[in-house]
């Protein structure tokens, strides 16, 4: 048995076509987790994820349960061939409730359908093209933050002069807190560039770097208000069966950045979540207190691989760092557990 491990699960934006394939082959578990998880929400998964077209798999009501449900089957393959018992979990957005199926704290069946439906209503929040993200390089937390003021005020007064009409807010915020240095913004199209436009100057934010995302909508702002109201109100509905339960080891929310084991937050946080910034690097920081060997990233890529290296630098820490997306993968860590 495998312990003193960290689990991580990535968001949107690790997906491809083909993830889980070779563990849907050769690992019954898996197999078992693609098919709870497609009667539940009503698609095929193993042919979105195998086969795509990534045009269809992309589709942000598509991507949150055939990313959960790699995350899931990755999860519990390492758990059924090696035992693996985290002592702590994390994923980042999305990616959080693979961590709370895996734990133990949600069933896979209701994840499965509810994040179908935050997808689809995260997607529905802001009308098609009216909102966007950026990520901001090298610039620390009070710039951003006065970056994301100026750019709200540039947009609000430039308003009046525009020829295309947005019908959304004019606002631009933090959404995720990647690692230092590295912070993705969301909001309104014009926010948006109008703080690309005030790093290209200079000024108050030399030394900044800003790269357009192509993504379908402003994740993790206050645009995501209707969003966040679907959210609530399908926990409301939510049977005994279907409630929280303890998890069988901690977990590091998105929302609050500290460990808890208290089943009647999950909700709460999960709701808080949709619009409000996804504090990841804040959550690295309390998972690199932990005594532990280091993380498993479980699903596909490597992206939460990378920002746990680079949110350790400046903690003087070199974590061990691992992951499982395929068979090949999930052999090298047996071996790496194995000291071979």
């Amino acid at each position: 048995m495998a312990l003193g491990w960290i689990a991580l699960f990535p968001g949107q934006g690790s997906q491809h076509v083909g993830m889980g394939k070779q563990l849907y082959a050769d690992f019954a578990v898996a197999r078992e987790a693609f098919e709870e998880a497609s009667d539940a929400a009503k698609l095929n998964l193993k042919k979105l994820c195998f086969d795509g077209p990534e045009s269809d798999l992309t589709l942000t009501e598509n991507t949150q349960p055939c990313l959960l449900t790699t995350s899931v089957a990755a999860f519990r393959a390492a758990e059924k061939e090696m035992g693996i018992r985290p002592i702590a979990a994390a994923g980042h957005s999305l990616g959080e409730y693979s961590a709370l199926v895996a734990i133990g704290a949600l069933p896979l069946s209701t994840a499965a359908r509810w994040v179908r439906e935050r997808g689809a209503a995260m997607q529905r929040a802001v009308p098609k093209g009216e909102g966007t993200m950026a990520a901001i390089m090298g610039l620390d937390d009070d710039r951003i933050d006065l970056l994301c003021k100026r750019a709200t005020e540039n947009a609000r007064g430039l308003r009046a002069n525009l020829e295309d009409e947005i019908s959304v807010e004019a606002i631009v915020e933090p959404a995720n807190f990647n690692s230092p240095g590295q912070t993705v913004i969301a909001g309104s199209r014009d926010a948006v560039a109008e703080a690309v436009a005030l790093i290209k100057a200079g000024g108050d934010f030399a030394g900044g770097k800003a790269i357009p995302l192509s993504v379908s909508a402003p994740f993790h702002c206050k645009l995501m208000r209707p969003a966040r109201d679907k959210m609530a109100d399908l926990f409301s509905q939510a049977t005994a069966i279907e409630k929280p339960k303890s998890p069988l080891c901690a977990y590091v929310p998105n929302r609050t950045a500290r460990a808890t084991r208290e089943p009647g937050v999950v909700f709460e946080l999960l709701v808080e979540q949709v619009d409000h910034p996804v504090l990841w690097r804040q959550s690295m920081a309390a998972m690199l207190g932990l005594d532990s060997q280091g993380f498993i990233e479980f699903g596909p890529g490597k992206v939460l691989q990378g920002l746990a290296k680079r949110c350790a630098q400046p903690l003087a820490k070199t974590p061990e760092l691992m992951g499982v997306s395929d068979t090949e993968t999930l052999k090298a860590l047996t071996l790496k557990l194995k000291g071979v």
